[in-house]
């Protein structure tokens, strides 16, 4: 398989050319190599490039790729290595940012939702990214908080309105902290997310809600192992998820 056929897969399926982002969507690197094996992972670090290239990988897909917008574009220091890796073995790169997480089955959202057993009841946001799902039963944030580490490996910082029952619960994965007020105004009386900033606290305190940080690399774990299965069983090229964990 060539790296056309596959980027044109990936395209069918993600719809990624209607998506203004941050960084180029689709093929990053192009590569040399026949494609029967493609290794995905969250972000491509050089840690992650050198286990797809051990596990015999010919194409590597990420969410997190490279070349995003402001930053410095010399070839120098740790990028340098990153692309001497890629380019020295001819290892194609594949990254989907925003497309990845939007996708209403495959993308980190629903995969999260899914993981956690959170119908989507609602969606709100920009582009739709904040889904919401009513509890059958209200919860408390402890009872949550362990969910949450049981679900995803990771042990949730939990800040606000901690005594208030759960009952709408919203969720938009990765650095989407700065949705909480998004979230607040759909109704929900939680709010998880990927990562924190010091303003996020005094605004769940403030406005009486719960908020989730469950970490950014745990939460956005899932949609691009349910992409890479689906491609590559579409395909019939092989497939494995390669976890480069970060605490983050």
């Amino acid at each position: 398989m060539t790296a056309a056929e596959l980027s044109a897969c990936f395209e069918e399926v993600l719809g990624a050319s209607r998506f203004a982002d941050y960084c180029p969507n689709g093929l990053q690197v192009e590569g040399e190599r026949p494609i029967r094996r493609l290794v995905s992972g969250v972000t491509a670090s050089l840690a992650l490039i050198r286990a797809a290239l051990a596990d015999g990988a010919d194409a590597l897909l990420v969410h997190h790729g490279w070349f995003w917008r402001g930053d410095d574009p010399r070839v120098i220091g740790a990028r340098r290595a990153r692309l001497a890796e890629v380019l020295g073995h001819g290892l194609h790169l594949f990254a989907y940012h925003l497309p990845l997480d939007a996708h209403p089955v495959l993308g980190n959202n629903a995969q999260l939702g899914a993981r956690m057993g959170w119908r989507v009841d609602g969606r709100a946001g920009e582009q739709g990214l904040i889904a919401w799902h009513d509890l059958p039963r209200a919860t408390s944030a402890a009872l949550l908080g362990r969910r949450l580490r049981q679900r995803l490996g990771r042990t949730p910082l939990v800040v606000g309105a901690l005594e208030r029952p759960i009952g709408r619960v919203a969720w938009c994965t990765g650095a989407a902290q700065d949705m909480l007020q998004q979230a607040i105004d759909a109704g929900a009386d939680a709010f998880v997310s990927g990562e924190i900033a010091e303003r996020t606290t005094h605004l769940a305190r403030e406005a009486g809600v719960v908020y989730f940080a469950a970490g950014h690399h745990a939460t956005e774990r899932y949609g691009v192992q349910a992409l890479g299965e689906h491609v590559a069983g579409r395909l019939r090229i092989a497939h494995r998820f390669i976890d480069d964990d970060n605490p983050a």
